[in-house]
């Protein structure tokens, strides 16, 4: 308001200026006569001047608001139109006028961001119906196997001991796959409808992953694979033990599904001033760039197929990493030559 007001008086200073300047020039520019048209047309001005004047005047008050006022509230309309479009995104760019090139670019920024997170999230959630649909399935059939050979087991009491023992074996292996679905849909349940949150206490870093690394050693022997682990000792830091431990378990039981039989599992903890590095290197199929690039999106698997072994929800590197960012830290991911490497970097506190 102050420039436009400025520009008014500046305007109206000008012009008076402008007139007494011109009345002087003119006098003394050479001698007029009356029959002189330029002559006769100065006069006119000079003898309406009283007119003339607010006419100029109020043009150039119109020019100057237009430029001050009119203008940029005609912007601010192309931008709240533009604003509109971002409540219901669409494939369409923005357009507004060469003076706002650069909202124009941020608007359309802004757009294809929103349109690049409507469909992640609508490829997350035909991926979690997907993924619910295929548990619901496999449901099925450890539940009929379970109660086809407890039935057997009940109805014929003379079955011999070496069978009974197979049945019984069969009939435990499939409850525990079925606690395993089960588990999956949990898991679902909790990543849809709760919010993490951080109960933080001073741990001893080492000695939790030296536990959690031993833990896993049957795990590691039924399935063929040997671990080596790299552990600094005497490593404190401030965290949520529960929920980092749910990060490492899940690092490791991913190596385990996607290792090669007879190889060896690499895990590693270093501390520096400022930061702990865990290391967790396995083994096995190279993952490609566009599936390494998802891996830790919500319900997204590598293995697609629905397998015993890989056939989990796809929640926990998702997990793991909004369990690590709620702890400043990052989780990344890198596959090459037949290795897949994660590695998690927890500032120190």
């Amino acid at each position: 308001m102050r420039n436009y007001l400025l520009a008014l008086a500046g305007t109206a200073a000008g012009l008076i200026t402008l007139i007494i300047g011109a009345e002087q020039f003119f006098r003394n520019v050479r001698i007029w006569y009356m029959e002189d048209p330029m002559y006769q047309f100065l006069l006119f001005i000079k003898d309406h001047l009283g007119t003339i004047c607010p006419i100029v005047i109020l043009v150039m008050w119109g020019i100057i608001t237009y430029f001050f006022m009119i203008k940029p509230l005609k912007f601010i309309e192309n931008i709240v139109g533009a604003a509109k479009q971002l409540t219901d995104p669409t494939d369409v760019p923005i357009e507004l006028p060469p003076d706002l090139a650069e909202a124009q670019y941020e608007l359309n920024s802004a757009r294809e961001t929103a349109l690049r997170n409507a469909t992640l999230a609508k490829e997350a959630e035909q991926r979690k119906n997907d993924m619910i649909v295929y548990l619901a399935h496999d449901l099925k059939t450890p539940l009929t196997s379970v109660i086809g050979y407890l039935t057997l087991l009940r109805d014929e009491p003379d079955i011999p001991a070496e069978s009974r023992e197979k049945y019984t074996a069969v009939a435990l292996d499939r409850s525990q796959r079925l606690e395993e679905l089960i588990n999956e849909f949990f898991d679902i349940t909790r990543f849809s409808l709760t919010t993490l949150t951080l109960e933080e206490q001073r741990i001893d870093l080492s000695l939790m992953l030296n536990q959690t690394v031993s833990e896993f050693v049957p795990v590691f022997e039924k399935n063929k694979l040997g671990v080596k682990p790299s552990i600094q000792a005497n490593v404190d830091l401030l965290c949520d033990p529960d929920k980092l431990e749910r990060v490492f378990d899940n690092l490791l039981r991913n190596a385990v599904n996607y290792s090669y039989p007879d190889t060896e599992i690499e895990f590693s903890m270093t501390a520096a001033d400022d930061f702990v590095i865990i290391i967790c290197k396995n083994h096995g199929r190279t993952i490609p760039k566009e599936k390494l690039d998802r891996i830790f999106e919500q319900f997204f698997r590598v293995d697609s197929a629905r397998q015993s072994k890989t056939g989990g929800a796809g929640l926990g590197l998702a997990i793991a990493k909004e369990i690590v960012a709620l702890h400043g830290g990052e989780i990344t991911a890198k596959s090459e030559n037949e290795t897949v490497e994660f590695t998690v970097k927890l500032p120190k506190k």
